[in-house]
């Protein structure tokens, strides 16, 4: 090992020869993924015959082509591993599923540079998540809200990383919420097809706007309980943009209860509101599904909505 790289040999087997490079490299490495190995390549980190750089993941394989691949050490997160208590639903070598309590921040930012999931996932993995992200988000995938609550997937290694990525992006990732809103939905089930984008009046807001403005999305909603001028619907999203589910409730006219954000509170919510002392957005990430990314073992989680939504919705309960 030279200071601070890590080298790999591998050798192209005849399975994989007349392959890309990239394709080739990553079916004999599999500690390394195929989108890290093209970076890799890229980059001159990748020797062939004579240890000459190979810089273009596209060229063919040969069967019985020996290469050397320089790893450079991964540069340690400024992030501190933080002793925080944090409910795992799920875990393996690969991933972990976190159920996330509201008002748990997911990654550093500035107003909240630690005590964060991503701190007490450094402390809980000994440092062993995905680098993709970076040093500010090592293994988050995705996202929700601080004052959300629910499921999230996080990744360990590059590969699961990647795979995960992919799913999100063919959007097969089931991902299923529950929202107390105000008034009573009708029709009681629909769908709401709108892209979102940051708001140009306030950039810590999102807003709908035209198409091909913004980033497609697509929630589809549906009535589960009526309650006194409000009901609790269950959210499936086809697509993952942020504060999405807000939005779109907002936009056709039941804003989740108890939002700072969108939408106005009725003055019969704000009291039972402030009487609980509700401070938040009404949002639960009940359940995810998904392909594992090494197994592909299907998986699927679900979580009780938690106390504070469950007292909020007794009250309100007809």
């Amino acid at each position: 090992m030279d200071r601070g790289v890590s080298i790999i040999s591998a050798t192209i087997s005849a399975e994989q020869s007349g392959w890309r490079l990239d394709r080739a490299l990553a079916a004999a490495i599999p500690t390394l993924s195929r989108e890290r190995l093209k970076g890799l390549i890229s980059s001159g980190g990748v020797l062939g015959t004579g240890g000459v750089a190979v810089r273009d993941p596209a060229v063919k394989a040969l069967a019985g082509s020996s290469y050397q691949v320089h790893v450079p050490t991964p540069a340690p997160a400024h992030n501190q591993a933080q002793d925080i208590a944090i409910e795992i639903v799920h875990e393996d070598e690969h991933l972990l599923v976190v159920d996330k309590p509201a008002g748990l921040v997911v990654h550093p930012a500035a107003g909240n540079l630690d005590g964060t999931l991503v701190n007490a996932l450094l402390h809980h993995c000994a440092g062993r998540l995905s680098g993709i992200g970076g040093v500010a988000r090592p293994g988050i995938v995705h996202r929700i809200d601080k004052d959300t609550s629910g499921l999230l997937v996080v990744a360990k290694t590059d590969v699961a990383h990647e795979g995960l990525s992919a799913q999100f992006a063919r959007h097969s990732i089931d991902r299923r919420y529950k929202a107390i809103v105000a008034g009573l939905p009708n029709p009681p089930s629909g769908t709401v097809d709108a892209p979102l984008a940051r708001s140009t009046a306030n950039r810590q807001k999102m807003a709908i706007v035209a198409k091909g403005r913004g980033k497609r999305a697509v929630t589809h909603y549906g009535l589960v309980t009526a309650l006194r001028a409000a009901a609790l619907v269950e959210c499936r999203l086809e697509t993952g943009r942020t504060h999405q589910v807000r939005v779109h409730m907002t936009s056709i006219g039941h804003p989740l209860l108890g939002d700072p954000s969108y939408g106005r509170t009725r003055t019969e919510h704000r009291e039972l509101l402030n009487r609980l002392s509700f401070n938040r957005q009404a949002l639960h990430a009940a359940e995810l599904g998904f392909m594992h990314p090494i197994t592909r073992e299907t998986l699927s989680f679900k979580s009780a909505v938690p106390s504070d939504m469950q007292e909020l919705f007794m009250a309100l309960t007809v």
